[in-house]
């Protein structure tokens, strides 16, 4: 961990030993008592948490460790309360969706390069003083206090500049926290106003929503869902189904829904949160011998899937993508996608939607889905698969919170207040 409690003086100096006693009751003339052992001070208030959001700032800094996995984990082993829980989740999270932010406000006052240490703990000052709103006296001493004794003087300097500073940003990308080349993607694809305005909406923390059956799943994922129109006794594949929350608010419908994924570990997930809801069972090789309302999980691989042509009612998609819709949730996101990865991510998109294709009935529909905002991996994909395949009908895009895009629509987080999503849905001709 980093910054580790050590032992600190008394407020009154050094600790204190008491003089040799002469008294010669019961000891040797000139002995001395033990030394009287001075308690360690408690750490200052929040102290705790602080230390274990810097070593989980550390982690994800220097080992590419994931935000959503390395705080659980942290708060597992410790003794905090649900408060200071809350305040470590906040601050970690926090601290490195607004990293850009951060180091912005630090390196102006900084005459020399940092080590991580260092820099965690003043980024996580800088988060409390400027977008937390904490007082500064409070934001500083207490940032100061738990970090280690070798660095607290530096951070009690530079966090004392930034709190007396003028904070006026340079420019919308250090303001929101972004890479340069997302700010210009999105402003290129969406407009100014839309793209800065869903950028803003995905740095708010994402709230839980939880289904009337218990399972805790975002909004827009479930109206995604519930655009695929599963009806009773209908048999539909998920091809893309980890961790299976659509999948099972498709069951939900009185579906049968074939789950699948090319991981077997993803799988895994899967089966436990169909299990979790009571729409597993016991052996059933497909979802056709399973009945209604019920999850098969089953490892396959979404470009060579191992199902008869034109075996399902419906098709879901909800492919790979650069994940850009889903910021709220995921902070350190931002800073781990590539502008590159974009093309390469809507190329695999094209090849899940032709092998998903053969496998639906005539009459049937594809639905496919992103949770992104980019326009290769949304109406990109929607001009390529209307050149190829003229003979597919568009259905009607959903309507209000959605927005029209190309043949499909956009859900963007500043209208609904969900993770961004594209939708678009087909119907294979008879």
């Amino acid at each position: 961990m980093s910054g580790p409690d050590r032992d600190r003086p008394s407020s009154g100096g050094p600790s204190r030993r008491t003089s040799a006693s002469r008294s010669g009751q019961g000891q040797g003339q000139g002995s001395r008592r033990p030394p009287i052992k001075v308690p360690k001070p408690l750490p200052p208030k929040g102290a705790d948490a602080r230390r274990l959001a810097a070593e989980a700032l550390v982690r994800i800094d220097t080992e590419g460790a994931y935000a959503n996995l390395v705080v659980p984990a942290i708060l597992e082993r410790s003794h905090l309360d649900t408060r200071d829980r809350g305040f470590v989740t906040e601050l970690v999270y926090g601290t490195t969706r607004r990293r850009r932010s951060c180091d912005w406000l630090i390196d102006r006052f900084l005459l020399s390069d940092l080590d991580p240490v260092a820099r965690a703990y003043l980024r996580m000052g800088a988060y409390q003083l400027v977008f937390l709103e904490t007082p500064a006296h409070a934001a500083v001493s207490s940032t100061v206090d738990a970090a280690p004794r070798k660095i607290s003087g530096l951070v009690n300097a530079v966090l004392r500049k930034v709190a007396g500073a003028d904070n006026s940003w340079p420019d919308d990308a250090t303001r929101l926290s972004y890479p340069d080349w997302i700010i210009e993607r999105l402003t290129a694809d969406l407009g100014s106003g839309p793209a800065v305005a869903a950028l803003e909406a995905m740095n708010e923390a994402a709230s839980a929503t939880e289904r009337d059956d218990g399972y805790i799943q975002d909004l827009g994922s479930q109206w995604v869902a519930d655009a695929v129109g599963a009806r009773p006794g209908e048999v539909v594949l998920d091809l893309c189904a980890a961790p299976g929350g659509k999948a099972t608010r498709l069951a939900g419908t009185g579906a049968a829904v074939v789950a699948a994924d090319i991981r077997p570990s993803r799988t895994g997930l899967i089966a436990k949160n169909v299990d979790a809801l009571g729409l597993g069972v016991a052996v059933a090789a497909t979802a056709t011998t399973a009945g209604s309302g019920v999850v098969v999980p089953i490892a396959a691989d979404g470009l060579a899937p191992p199902f008869a042509p034109a075996s399902f009612d419906r098709v879901l998609i909800d492919a790979p993508c650069s994940g850009l819709g889903t910021l709220r949730r995921r902070p350190d996101a931002r800073w781990r996608i590539a502008d590159t990865d974009v093309a390469t991510l809507a190329e695999l998109q094209l090849a899940l939607v032709e092998s998903a294709l053969t496998l639906v009935r005539p009459g049937g529909h594809l639905v496919y889905s992103v949770c992104t905002l980019t326009a290769a991996e949304t109406t990109g994909v929607d001009q390529i698969l209307a050149d190829r395949h003229p003979e597919l009908v568009a259905l009607p895009p959903p309507g209000d919170p959605w927005t029209p895009a190309g043949r499909g629509a956009l859900l963007l987080p500043q209208a609904a207040g969900t993770d961004a999503m594209f939708l678009l849905r087909l119907r294979v001709p008879v």
